[in-house]
């Protein structure tokens, strides 16, 4: 097979498993995104078939380019992240890109989009969803929109808001609505039927729903979770929790972006009901249950824990137990130096021993004793080189599971608490600057760890502030324009 197919929104969640099933199924796969970094962690440029690409749909002018020889494309891009203007951002990039497939030899588009309410007003979000449809249709090449509610998967960020709320509180207060009826489908039947529409070739516009094969309320979702897992899912539905408030409550609860909730929770006031008649007639496949889908997702959980972030380290994977917030909290201190990477790393490597934290040791030395209390060993000092760090060395309490000289230093967190967690250090040259990142990562266990990332967080913005300042002080180098970023 030689077709050639553009992925565009490739880091994206839908993309991410997307592309391997492309590429799997012999296809010749152009992945895109706006973090051509986040990209190229994935590995995809080994594949053979595989190519990664830097786009951004705002700022388009390789489009034309990207598109040179491109068969289909699966558009899978959204701007719920950018923020309150996300909405003008995703429809500029539609027209982008619309404008472009006009000059281009494309055959078809696919495009993921959002099921729509029958019922009310849609949310400002699933109109975007809409008229980004209809902004392609407008190219003239056939599009097919797939309609799509929640998708059940690891790593779905609807799916994960609903299994950290069940996880991390006893009784979850949630919006009335908790009682409108979606379609969920678990995320193999979704993918499967991405690929296997690449094998018709339409000639008009198509719109069709994609359906699991029940239609259920959010409360029997949260339900459902909470038998699996073994906890009790008792609901609290209240009149005056707005989308806005609700929004912000996830936000204390699940890492998932604010914007992001705030776009999902939108989209909860009405009854999302769909008819997969059209294209499981199409494309005749056994669609999972959501109790199977919620079986088969949980059973991926300790994936997020399987990968290079976290080192493959075996002590991460030990410590790793179902129940662990699939998306971290994290919380950090970014700063721009004249220092070359070169005198940072060489700062970096001397954290721990008798150096210490470079700031604040005292604070460092409190949280060893509290750990000691409770059975830790964090008070006994480790370095094996004063002065060089390698892969797997222990520096006191922690671990080193990653390492790229002068660039990234990673560290398993290896003090007793609820949850497991890990501090980086990133250096990045910006060619006339360097800029140094100092960040903790927390996947909080339940409502413990949920409490203990919050009675931390006056000391991490305190701390890693500090610590960045410090680091670049060192160096007697300039420091200017800090940016502190916590969740």
């Amino acid at each position: 097979m030689d077709k050639t197919v553009l992925v565009v929104g490739a880091s994206g969640y839908i993309g991410s498993h997307l592309v391997p099933e492309l590429a799997s199924a012999g296809y010749k796969v152009r992945a895109t995104g706006r973090n051509l970094k986040l990209l190229e962690k994935r590995g995809w440029q080994d594949i053979e078939n595989v190519s990664v690409h830097y786009l951004d749909l705002n700022e388009a002018d390789n489009l034309a380019e990207l598109l040179d020889g491109v068969d289909s494309v699966f558009f899978l891009v959204h701007g719920m992240n950018h923020g309150h203007d996300f909405i003008d951002i995703e429809l500029e990039a539609a027209h982008n890109f619309s404008d472009a497939l006009k000059a281009s030899a494309v055959e078809r588009v696919i495009y993921l989009g959002a099921l729509q309410p029958s019922d009310g007003e849609p949310s400002d979000h699933l109109q975007a969803r809409k008229a980004t449809g209809d902004i392609l249709r407008d190219s003239g090449k056939p599009i097919t929109e797939l309609r799509a509610g929640i998708i059940v998967g690891p790593g779905s960020a609807a799916f994960e808001v609903m299994r950290d709320f069940v996880y991390h509180f006893p009784l979850l207060i949630t919006p009335k609505w908790v009682y409108s009826k979606s379609s969920p489908i678990a995320l193999r039947n979704l993918l499967y039927y991405l690929l296997q529409l690449l094998n018709f070739k339409p000639t008009k516009h198509q719109i069709m729903d994609v359906a699991g094969p029940e239609n259920i309320t959010y409360a029997q979702q949260l339900k459902t979770i909470g038998e699996h897992i073994g906890k009790k899912a008792r609901i609290l539905a209240v009149p005056f929790l707005t989308p806005k408030f609700a929004a912000r409550w996830l936000h204390l609860v699940t890492s998932v972006p604010t914007n992001i909730a705030r776009a999902l929770i939108g989209g909860l006031g009405h009854d999302l009901q769909a008819n997969g008649n059209a294209l499981q007639s199409l494309i005749p496949q056994r669609l999972l249950s959501y109790d199977e889908a919620v079986e088969e997702s949980l059973g991926h959980e300790n994936e997020v824990v399987r990968s290079d972030i976290w080192g493959f380290d075996p002590d991460a994977l030990a410590r790793w137990q179902p129940g662990f917030g699939y998306y971290p909290k994290q919380a950090g201190y970014r700063l721009k130096t004249d220092a070359t990477a070169e005198q940072l790393w060489r700062q970096v490597q001397l954290v721990g021993g008798k150096e210490g934290y470079f700031y604040a040791n005292y604070l460092w030395r409190i949280r060893e004793w509290m750990d000691f209390a409770i059975g830790g060993d964090a008070l006994k000092r480790y370095r094996r080189d004063p002065e060089q760090l390698e892969l797997g060395d222990k520096i006191d309490s922690w671990k080193v599971i990653n390492i790229v000289p002068n660039q990234f230093l990673s560290l398993l967190f290896g003090m007793k608490a609820p949850g497991l967690g890990r501090l980086e250090f990133t250096i990045e040259d910006k060619g006339d600057h360097r800029e140094v990142d100092i960040r903790a990562w927390w996947h909080p266990a339940g409502f413990s760890g949920l409490l203990y990332w919050f009675a931390m967080m006056p000391a991490h913005l305190f701390i890693f502030r500090g610590m960045t300042h410090a680091l670049v002080e060192r160096c007697q180098a300039k420091a200017q324009e800090g940016k502190t970023e916590t969740v």
